[in-house]
């Protein structure tokens, strides 16, 4: 599939650290069309979003994890659904990296790398970037920002996009990636203007205003990032690389913020608890992190104690303490029954103790006591294919929200459940579905392939196979080209 004259950028709204190997400056990328959405269609927007996020999935470590995936969800949709256009589709994950980065890409899909999350220090800083990147996609500046190009298909843009991510990532990656498209007399430029970003501000606020979060974040953020530039050098976080900052922006944001009548903004215990989550992730020494909650826990509310005993509960299941665990998570369910990651805690830790019995209890008890939360239907699931369960598992797996389908978890854990009731033909369809969602597009043909070697397959099936086969095959002729 072509289209023509579409402008395409990555991600307006890039806070990542870039290396000296890519000049993110001088990378240029073909027009995806004008301010008024009229040269692509909102098919042609989904299909790129759906391949720019394939991407991703192979060239960035995307966060797994079903409760940072759902947090991030829940604090995106409340915003996107006071935005400028609400009913537009919009996908929201956690990118593993330590550098302050956050982008919106084609699609709808806007990412947040779990740095940026652990620098906030209140869930409404965290919206306001947010907020921001949600302007940049209903103001269509996505489509406004640079001059037309040739023709390029969906599968290509999408890679030269993920290649441009991968560079503020990888710079050494990202420039080998992106020297196949300048192979290919293609030039790439990122140009964003100030114009866009004073837009994005205004309009982001509305939306973190109307969404129940404090307008005034926005420029304490900008400030804490303004102020944090003395201690990088010549390795400034990419946001004040790609979003021109100044003083009068810094002021102007904070002016409008006074204008909206001062109030509190509690933070909801989903922000502290995925935070201490991903800092015990993302801490590579358990050890500091121990420490860290260790700390908090001699300060603050008794709810921010909970949150750092949580935390302490957390390190001693990565440092296969269970029972050390299990002992936190259990009397935090006592002091906090109606907090869902207190109870799947432990039901975790029972699982790590091979305890599958008392897993899958307390799983159903959450269930009833959360009946949706999809977070927990998907460790319940892990939990009954481990104790050989995969009817029951398949039948949870089919009330899942359709937020949870396009996952690439999603489709592992269909393929494990069919696996494990002797359906092979479908088992291999939806590993092929799980590779190809992760950018694994030869291994996902390979999955379809030996699913059409199986016996007795439906009619239904075999035609929902071959079509698979073709629309893979013909994405990957795409990179090929992108190649040569």
């Amino acid at each position: 599939m072509k289209i023509k004259h579409l402008t395409l950028i990555l991600a307006l709204g890039l806070y990542a650290q870039t290396g000296p190997a890519v000049d993110m400056e001088k990378i240029q990328l073909p027009d995806m069309g004008d301010s008024s959405g009229t040269l692509i269609s909102p098919a042609q927007e989904k299909e790129l979003g759906e391949s720019f996020f394939r991407n991703l999935h192979s060239q960035a470590v995307l966060n797994q994890d079903a409760e940072i995936q759902q947090y991030i969800q829940t604090i995106g949709h409340q915003l996107s659904a006071h935005s400028y256009a609400p009913a537009n589709p919009f996908y929201f994950f956690v990118v593993m990296d330590e550098n302050i980065n956050a982008f919106a890409g084609p699609g709808g899909y806007i990412g947040v790398n779990s740095g940026l999350i652990l620098l906030t220090e209140s869930e409404s800083e965290l919206a306001s970037v947010m907020a921001h990147e949600i302007a940049h996609v209903t103001q269509r500046h996505l489509y406004r920002s640079v001059e037309e190009a040739g023709r390029m298909s969906i599968p290509t843009i999408a890679a030269t996009l993920a290649a441009v991510l991968l560079a503020t990532q990888s710079p050494n990656m990202g420039q080998a990636a992106l020297m196949a498209v300048q192979a290919g007399n293609v030039q790439f430029q990122i140009n964003f203007t100030r114009d866009h970003e004073k837009e994005a501000d205004r309009v982001g606020m509305n939306t973190l205003f109307d969404s129940n979060f404090d307008p005034r974040s926005m420029p304490a953020f900008f400030e804490k990032l303004q102020q944090a530039t003395r201690f990088y050098g010549q390795g400034v976080p990419e946001f004040l690389r790609t979003h021109p900052m100044s003083e009068n922006r810094v002021a102007d944001t904070r002016g409008r913020a006074e204008t909206y009548a001062y109030r509190q903004y509690p933070d909801s215990a989903g922000y502290a608890l995925t935070k201490a989550k991903l800092k015990v992730i993302s801490e590579t020494d358990k050890q500091v992190a121990l420490q860290h909650f260790v700390l908090l826990g001699q300060q603050g509310t008794t709810e921010q104690r909970a949150v750092a005993r949580y935390g302490i509960g957390l390190v001693y299941m990565e440092t296969l303490q269970f029972q050390a665990a299990a002992d936190i998570f259990a009397e935090l369910v006592k002091q906090y029954p109606n907090q869902p990651q207190y109870i799947a805690a432990l039901a975790k830790a029972a699982v790590e103790s091979h305890n599958m019995e008392t897993a899958n209890q307390l799983y159903a008890q959450a269930i009833n006591n959360f009946p949706s939360n999809d977070a927990i239907k998907i460790e319940y699931i892990r939990s009954l294919l481990k104790s050989s369960q995969a009817q029951l598992a398949l039948l949870i797996l089919e009330g899942l929200s359709d937020s949870q389908k396009h996952q690439p978890y999603y489709f592992e854990l269909l393929a494990q459940s069919h696996a494990a009731l002797n359906h092979p033909g479908e088992s291999h369809r939806y590993l092929a579905e799980y590779y190809f969602a992760t950018g694994q597009t030869e291994d996902a043909i390979l999955q379809i392939r030996l699913a059409r070697e199986e016996k007795d397959l439906s009619y239904q099936l075999l035609a929902i196979l071959n079509e698979r086969l073709s629309f893979f095959q013909a994405e990957r002729e795409d990179k090929k080209s992108l190649r040569q």
